[in-house]
């Protein structure tokens, strides 16, 4: 039986808990439709200081967080080194949103705020060339929607990284990192119920920015082909 450990970097907002669960669950769902035998165990770096042992994983998901990549806190450094270990044992791999900006500072790029703020809603998202050869997203159209919600990103990618995908807000939607380590930006995880939710926390700051709260509500939209990652990604443990 595969055995697969969520990374639990933060916490869904109550409201989104109560309703579809806290991450760990968000992430467990669609990885059991696909291997309902899988062995999933969720840790949390921030409660629990000692990293679980690597040997015997077969897959490591690292989730969102309301938490600051630039912010370098403790629990986050200390989860860099053990993730290069993961990567060098070739332990499959997908980081999402805070995720993906950890990974990519872990092996040598950088993260922080984006300088066109935050990105909010759903939005269209391209693949690269380099895409059409990659096995987790190769299979994705040239253009799909995703959900995205975050004010940092990756600034500059690792040296060895392959850029995947990109929209005209992010240049580093999508990356791989070795044959079975990719993260994203966008949330694979939510569905349209919880990216409203999570707009609508977020409208006092997003028109302090200039955006057209409702009309990001307005164009919520369903992510079947983003969404589909997480189940595929379960393909290569």
């Amino acid at each position: 039986m595969p055995s697969v450990l969520i990374v639990k970097t933060g916490d869904a907002f109550p409201e989104v808990a109560a309703k579809h669960g806290d991450f760990g669950v968000l992430f467990e769902q669609p990885m059991k439709r696909v291997v309902p035998y899988t062995i999933i165990t969720v840790w949390d770096p921030r409660a629990e200081s000692d990293a679980p042992a690597l040997a015997g994983l077969d897959g490591i998901i690292i989730t969102g967080s309301n938490s600051m990549i630039s912010n370098a806190e403790p629990w986050s450094e200390a989860l860099k080194p053990w993730l290069r270990e993961a990567r060098k044992r070739n332990i499959a791999m997908l980081g999402v949103c805070y995720g993906h900006q950890l990974m990519a500072e872990a092996f040598g790029g950088s993260a922080g705020d984006h300088p066109d703020g935050r990105e909010a809603g759903t939005f269209e998202v391209e693949r690269t060339h380099a895409a059409d050869s990659d096995p987790l997203f190769s299979q994705l159209p040239t253009r799909f929607m995703a959900h995205l919600t975050h004010g940092q990103s990756v600034l500059i990618k690792p040296s060895d990284a392959v850029v995947l995908a990109f929209n005209s807000h992010d240049h580093h939607q999508a990356l791989r990192y070795g044959p079975r380590q990719w993260s994203v930006q966008f949330h694979p995880e939510f569905n349209t119920d919880i990216l409203r939710a999570y707009i609508e926390r977020m409208e006092d700051a997003l028109i302090e920015q200039g955006e057209d709260v409702s009309a990001l509500i307005k164009k919520i939209a369903e992510t079947p082909h983003s969404t589909s990652l997480l189940e595929r990604f379960m393909t290569f443990l």
